[in-house]
């Protein structure tokens, strides 16, 4: 089995998101030590913005090889400004592939890329879940899951860290429960990554 471990934060040391996702990734590995870990890092090493130069190789690229490979992702997702990170949109550009990951059939869109786990790690500075005063202003985790549903991944699990901004107390018992969330992920997926 293979885990594709993708962190978009850019806040070095100090992300949540980071701490989050290298949490699951742990946890996921000391339940299943056979499991390969593939890392990428959207910072340390960003994929180039989709442009009219990278459209010739968008059909066959390493980021999609990776993608295709993997049966479980691990995505250290942190909100900016209401939204997902440019460099974690720019990772979707490249794996949101007409006719690798989707095509378009009579009854419209139909994904492609089913049958994959992914584990998203959130990491927020306000609360925007569902009943939350902000929950409006929410264009992270929605979108996120949409572009997972329109490529054909149904089975997606959100560990979020929220309220991270309002204080060192809510951060670190934001913090705190997420990583706690973060250790009971495999109970969830052992049966998958044994089968």
């Amino acid at each position: 089995m293979k885990l594709l471990h993708i962190d978009a934060g850019i806040t070095g040391p100090g992300s949540a998101s980071r701490h989050i996702s290298a949490a699951v990734v742990n946890a996921l590995t000391a339940a299943d030590p056979t499991l390969q870990v593939v890392r990428r890092d959207l910072d340390a090493d960003p994929i180039r913005h989709l442009d009219s130069a990278g459209l010739a190789t968008l059909a066959d690229n390493e980021v999609l090889r990776e993608f295709l490979e993997a049966d479980v992702l691990v995505i250290g997702a942190p909100m900016y400004n209401f939204g997902m990170a440019s460099q974690l949109k720019s990772w979707f550009d490249h794996i949101l592939v007409a006719g690798r990951t989707f095509r378009y059939g009579p009854n419209g869109p139909e994904g492609l890329a089913g049958g994959k786990k992914v584990i998203i790690a959130s990491a927020r500075g306000g609360v925007y879940a569902p009943g939350a005063p902000s929950a409006a202003a929410d264009f992270h985790e929605p979108h996120l899951l949409q572009l997972l549903r329109f490529i054909g991944i149904e089975d997606v699990a959100i560990v979020r860290a929220e309220g991270l901004a309002l204080g060192p107390e809510a951060r670190e018992a934001a913090l705190s429960k997420a990583l706690a969330d973060a250790a009971n992920v495999p109970a969830t997926l052992t049966a998958k990554l044994v089968a």
